[in-house]
């Protein structure tokens, strides 16, 4: 293929395509236009073009992250931090720095807590103990749970007798008292009661998270809840300043929140193609089925959970909760297949993820196969019949690899639904042997880094990064081979871009990256060390370690 001289020439490296090992790529008005051996592809330079010598290091195509949150993430650095796997002291140690900190009318936001680290469901008391006057609010890892203080309690207007919110719980003691943790919908309408980032803190913190996307060669990702942290219309109009304004490199899916009691989501739904610009696309649609597997017992479960609710006893406690009633999803799913939207799900216990397949066969059925490729976001346990149902309805299945043991939110999921059912967590290697289309995504904040090389690593070896001697459901590890695929070809797939981007070849896109090993022929357990040196999309040179240094 010969389009014209290139722009951009890397050579002497291993360049990795469909068909094996090149030694050398052009790149021509953002397009692969040759990919060969060093001569073939070095005898196309003409004047102006850039050489670049990779010195035997390895080109692969982009990453894709399908399920990050990097409003959250970036809008978290400014807040207060509690760093993954903190115990008591230390978690109340940095409360009582912020609380000091603080300012008359100042609240301490900020996260992020497991019960298993802090040896139990903490309380109230715990908090008023280093901060009595000055409200405090802390989200656990998952961002499904909150520990507030009295202060906040009293703002919010929380008292013995506020009833729980539909889809949500205050935690009581046994006098009827709130204990200060509340689950799902209870958590938001606390969060509502705090200050929200303005959009100029959006707007700050997104530009960090898409730097910190880039130096880990993430070409492509999808925003997967738009709207849960300074609301939808502050958030989309972020993402749009910063498109318009070139910050924005990446390929992007926004998926907005529906919630059908907020309406300021369902203008923002309405109002979609109004921010639509360049890169970004504004058609995806975010549902949350459930909550997730952990202390709280959220996750709408088909077994009953394997240990008990201190101080509950109700369905929600045995089964978890599915936060959308069956018939309203499918009406739903369906309109929005019909508007040509796709739909993501939250979707972590395995009767919510057969919700959420249920949907996607209605809307099949009742619109006929269509192009949008919904998918189940979590999928952290999934019963081997849906398994086997989801390549026949057209659904995809996404994955969370990068949480792995020994995090405290794993030990939370085990406790939770018992040692037989935790053999099964994430069945990646059940789900490609079924067919189905897989996916993967960070949930990024909810783990500690975005790093895409994690979660390859822990698909490989299902095992912390780095190695360990214990070991998250062996028996569905995948080939590195397969991993890659799942973020790269697979993705694209998804995104509804693989005759653009997702592969190495002449006439596709040049989403590619340079990174220092092969991640093919490295040890499994070091996988995760992999380093980026270059991000490339559609041509241009969006990051490179060598001018900015350590990221």
């Amino acid at each position: 293929m010969t389009m014209g001289a290139p722009d951009l020439i890397l050579h002497s490296g291993q360049v990795r395509t469909d068909d094996g090992w090149a030694e050398a790529m052009a790149i021509s008005g953002g397009v692969i236009e040759r990919v060969g051996t060093n001569a073939e592809v070095r005898e196309l330079a003409g004047e102006g073009c850039r050489l670049i010598d990779l010195g035997g290091r390895v080109v692969l195509p982009g990453l894709h992250d399908l399920h990050v949150h990097p409003i959250y993430a970036g809008v978290r650095q400014s807040r207060c931090r509690i760093p993954q796997g903190s115990n008591l002291e230390e978690t109340l140690r940095i409360v009582a720095a912020a609380a000091a900190d603080a300012k008359p009318g100042d609240w301490v936001l900020g996260g992020q807590w497991d019960a298993s680290a802090l040896g139990g469901t903490p309380n109230r008391a715990m908090l008023d103990s280093v901060a009595p006057e000055i409200p405090v609010v802390l989200e656990d890892t998952s961002g499904h749970s909150a520990w507030a203080n009295s202060a906040a309690l009293r703002l919010g207007g929380i008292t013995a007798e506020t009833p729980d919110p539909e889809d949500g719980i205050f935690e009581r003691d046994d006098r009827g008292e709130p204990t200060g943790i509340l689950r799902e919908t209870a958590a938001y309408l606390m969060a509502e009661c705090a200050p929200k980032p303005s959009q100029a803190d959006v707007e700050l913190g997104l530009a960090w998270s898409l730097e910190q996307m880039l130096s880990f060669g993430i070409t492509s990702f999808t925003e997967a809840a738009l709207g849960f942290t300074a609301g939808a219309r502050t958030e989309m109009r972020a993402y749009h300043a910063l498109a318009t304004r070139g910050v924005i490199k990446q390929r992007i899916r926004i998926s907005i929140t529906w919630e059908p009691s907020d309406q300021e989501q369902l203008d923002v739904i309405a109002e979609r193609n109004f921010y639509s610009f360049g890169r970004m696309k504004t058609d995806g649609i975010k549902i949350f089925l459930d909550g997730v597997p952990t202390d709280g017992h959220t996750a709408a479960m088909l077994q009953p959970y394997a240990d008990t609710v201190e101080g509950r006893d109700d369905d929600a406690s045995r089964h978890g909760m599915l936060r959308v009633d069956p018939d309203l999803l499918n009406e739903t799913v369906a309109n929005f297949d019909r508007l040509g939207l796709t739909v993501k799900f939250h979707a972590a216990g395995d009767a919510a993820v057969r919700a959420g397949l249920d949907a996607i066969e209605f809307a099949r059925q009742r619109n006929g196969d269509g192009p949008q490729m919904h998918n189940v976001g979590h999928c952290t346990f999934v019963s081997k019949e849906d398994i086997a149902r989801a390549r026949r309805i057209g659904a995809t299945l996404e994955v969370s690899p990068y949480l792995w043991q020994p995090a405290p939110i794993c030990s939370d999921i085990a406790a939770a639904v018992g040692p037989e059912l935790i053999t099964r967590v994430w069945p990646v290697r059940e789900m490609l042997d079924g067919g189905a289309l897989v996916v993967a995504g960070s949930d990024w904040s909810v783990v500690p880094s975005v790093n895409p090389w994690v979660g390859i690593e822990t698909l490989v070896t299902r095992r912390e990064p780095g190695g360990s001697a214990e070991s998250f459901g062996p028996a569905e590890a995948v080939t590195i081979e397969e991993a890659l695929d799942i973020f790269t070809v697979n993705a694209a797939r998804q995104e509804g871009e693989a005759d653009r981007i997702g592969r190495i070849a002449e006439g596709l896109i040049a989403d590619v990256i340079v990174v220092d090993q092969n991640p093919l022929t490295v040890s499994p357990d070091r996988i995760h060390a992999t380093r980026v040196e270059m991000t490339i999309i559609e041509g241009e040179i969006v990051f490179d370690r060598a001018a900015v240094g350590e990221v």
